[in-house]
């Protein structure tokens, strides 16, 4: 069994059991760029402050970089022996230069070690992340833009409700993941401060440049107290907490394109190669991509409830318990890339039926608004106009007609301020039109709202 790097104090070797149970190199080896370049950054640092010397320095930089060439290069076994990735650098290192490379270790705890490869980690994801949603963006506006004049119903409670422009619909989208972006992007100034330097929990008695590490490594400020920075994990919550707000938005929208592809509606045609079909069913195109990314909401949520629970009752400072957050950070990282991926190439190559959207808006009673409002022009109080457009549905209901077709005579009978122009008020197309306010769904405001977007997400 590999010795311990706090083996000193104790008088016989860790259970078997005991220790694979406490190790975490199986899924903390993921960490070793980070933690590599952390220690290069100390290293420097040690010899700056006359901590260690230069030549010492040298000798540990040049053979942590040897390292890091072997494990990128897959020539480096990553095992069980060591009890995480901490401990397998610095066994490496000893290896390679004997006992100066102990000396890397100077002034600084496994604790803030590890809080720095975890911020550096959840950086880069949050650097990815974004770019990934930026991208995804990019294929909302040419979607949106290549199908700028197709009319759809819109939907309350997903029953037909009034007629809006299909790239209205998918820059709402577009505005989720916006916001997405946004905090991603926001958490960077909670992530982005150095907690090395702040060793076990009560800092060191070393006299450390942490001010040359943080430049060094990308870091816009310090820890101001070493016994939260040791036992902090809200920029790993913070992560998943804005993971798990982006894959509500993700499912959401593959749920609309789960209806939208069925029969039922057949507003979208899905790709064949991001679909599946059935073992016994022959006929079957099964939106399986869709289905997973929305099932896989849950997955993520299930991490954000998993270190929530964790770091809930865990008194200052650092507990063994905080282990716990590297899967749940990891998985949820690689689900999230894993989701915008797929999604973002499936939507490069969706098309629509403008036809089976324009005839869905001719049913429903999409218009009924529009005639409340027409009537309200026309001087009537909108709650008389309301009254009196849900009693002209309900006749027209029972005969089995749409607006369009009643005749003037019939909405007459329900009210005489209603003359011939109604039926030109009635045109989706013309419903379209009114709606150029800010926001809204006309033409226009679309075409504003797709430029600002065009010019957000650099497409």
């Amino acid at each position: 069994m590999t010795k311990k790097v706090w083996g000193g104090r104790f008088t016989e070797n860790i259970n078997e059991t005991v220790d694979a149970f406490n190790s975490s190199i199986g899924f903390d080896a993921r960490l070793y760029a980070q933690d590599i370049e952390g220690s290069i950054a100390h290293c420097r640092m040690l010899a700056k402050q006359g901590i260690i010397s230069d030549n010492d320095a040298s000798r540990i930089i040049d053979a942590l970089v040897e390292i890091k060439r072997e494990i990128d290069r897959g020539e480096f076994q990553i095992n069980n022996d060591h009890e995480d990735i901490h401990s397998l650098v610095e066994k490496s290192l000893t290896d390679k230069v004997g006992m100066i490379g102990e000396k890397v270790h100077t002034a600084r705890s496994r604790n803030d070690q590890v809080a720095l490869d975890s911020r550096m980690y959840v950086r880069e994801a949050v650097n990815r992340t974004s770019e990934m949603i930026r991208e995804l963006q990019k294929v909302l506006v040419v979607l949106a833009e290549k199908n700028i004049e197709l009319i759809m119903p819109g939907y309350t409670h997903l029953q037909p409700a009034q007629p809006v422009l299909l790239a209205h619909h998918i820059l709402a989208y577009y505005q989720m993941f916006k916001r997405d972006r946004q905090r991603f992007e926001d958490s960077v100034k909670r992530i982005n401060i150095l907690p090395l330097g702040s060793a076990a929990l009560a800092g060191t008695t070393f006299d450390l440049d942490r001010e040359m590490v943080a430049k060094e490594l990308g870091f816009d400020a310090l820890s101001a107290n070493s016994m939260d920075a040791v036992s902090d994990r809200d920029f790993v919550i913070e992560y998943i907490f804005a993971s798990c707000v982006l894959m509500m938005h993700l499912s959401r929208m593959c749920e609309d394109m789960i209806l939208w592809s069925s029969r039922e509606f057949g507003y979208v045609l899905l790709p064949d190669a991001f679909c599946t079909g059935s073992s016994i069913m022959p006929q079957k195109k099964n939106p399986d991509v869709l289905e997973l990314v929305r099932g896989k909401t849950g997955r993520v949520y299930g991490n954000l409830m998993a270190i929530l629970t964790v770091m809930k009752g865990l008194p200052l400072t650092y507990n063994k318990d905080m282990q716990e957050d590297k899967e749940s950070l990891f998985d949820t990282v690689d689900t999230v890339e894993k989701c915008l991926t797929v999604i973002t190439m499936l939507l490069s190559k969706l098309s629509f039926n403008g036809a089976a959207m324009k005839k869905a808006t001719q049913d429903g009673f999409l218009m009924a608004t529009d005639l409340a409002d027409y009537l309200v022009n026309k001087g009537m109080t909108f709650r008389s106009a309301h009254e009196a457009v849900g009693k002209i549905v309900l006749y027209a209901i029972e005969r089995q007609k749409h607006l369009e077709d009643l005749s003037l005579e019939e909405y007459q009978g329900f009210s005489k301020q209603i003359t011939k122009d109604v039926f030109n008020w009635l045109d989706p197309a013309s419903a379209i039109k009114r709606r150029n306010l800010t926001g809204g769904t006309g033409s226009e405001a679309v075409r504003n709202a797709l430029s600002d977007a065009k010019e957000e997400a650099g497409s």
